[in-house]
């Protein structure tokens, strides 16, 4: 594991019961290049971090020539703004960092599923440009990543939302200030990063409204992006590798990635 805030951690808290430390989970081609990245934010409603949307989503991206890291995010009793300063942080380190881990400074991607896709969607829209003069130097670097990928997503916490994800990041009824600025689909702009998403039409635990409303809101700023709507499937399904009709959303993705030109051509 790779602790990316050093000797101090802002708002860190020895006494709630999640013990660990923010951390990056490495899984770094070495090949020789220059690679891309995509770093990936498990889901969990933001009370856990779901396993088998971590290590083995960074395998499937590494089959493909992606280098990869799984973020361990602060999940609750933490709460806003301490996942989306772990993940922004984790940008810029990763960034700021590029020549160590032999990747590309300007192909940094994100991926979320479902709540985690929540923390990537913030990333992605309320990213931070570096700061002028910080006493540390990671900070000067941007936290805006190059491509973003939701995967059954929770977006917004005013329509269609997921309590449990907004409860655990804001607590009990939290200001509509704080649930408008927190609501993805508000915040896309221009310079918002093309986008790949995914979503089941009957999802029962974040409605797939979620990923249309994110998708509506990208169209309406030319932002480039690609939408699945699988017809049915449950939620939480990963790389769904037991579900072959929506297991084909990872090749979808790794043709929309060589789309944008963040990876090479296939080899034939």
């Amino acid at each position: 594991m790779i602790q990316f805030w050093g000797d101090s951690i802002p708002g860190y808290d020895q006494s709630i019961d999640d013990p660990e430390a923010p951390s990056l989970e490495p899984y770094l081609l070495d090949n020789g290049r220059e690679n891309s990245v995509i770093i990936v934010f498990p889901g969990g409603g933001y009370t856990k971090r779901a396993a088998h949307e971590g290590t083995p989503v960074a395998l499937w991206l590494n089959s493909i020539g992606v280098s990869s890291f799984v973020l361990h995010y602060r999940v609750a009793q933490y709460r806003y703004p301490y996942p989306l300063l772990d993940a922004k942080r984790a940008i810029k380190f990763i960034r700021f960092n590029s020549d160590k881990f032999k990747i590309n400074p300007d192909r940094i991607g994100i991926l979320g599923f479902s709540a985690g896709g929540h923390l990537a969607c913030m990333c992605a829209t309320l990213p931070d440009y570096g700061e002028n003069n910080p006493d540390d130097p990671v900070e000067k670097v941007s936290s805006k990543p190059n491509a973003l990928i939701l995967c059954y997503p929770v977006i917004s916490f005013k329509k269609f939302y997921h309590k449990g994800s907004m409860v655990n990041l804001l607590g009990e009824n939290p200001p509509d200030e704080l649930r408008e600025l927190l609501s993805g689909e508000n915040n896309v702009s221009k310079d918002t990063p093309p986008t790949f998403i995914w979503h089941t039409s009957d999802d029962q635990g974040v409605p797939v409204e979620n990923s249309l409303l994110f998708a509506s809101s990208l169209r309406r700023f030319d932002v480039p992006f690609e939408l699945h709507i699988f017809q049915s499937g449950k939620h939480g399904l990963g790389l769904a590798k037991d579900n072959p009709e929506i297991g084909i959303w990872t090749e979808l993705c790794e043709n929309w990635l060589r789309k944008i030109n963040f990876i090479g051509q296939k080899n034939h």
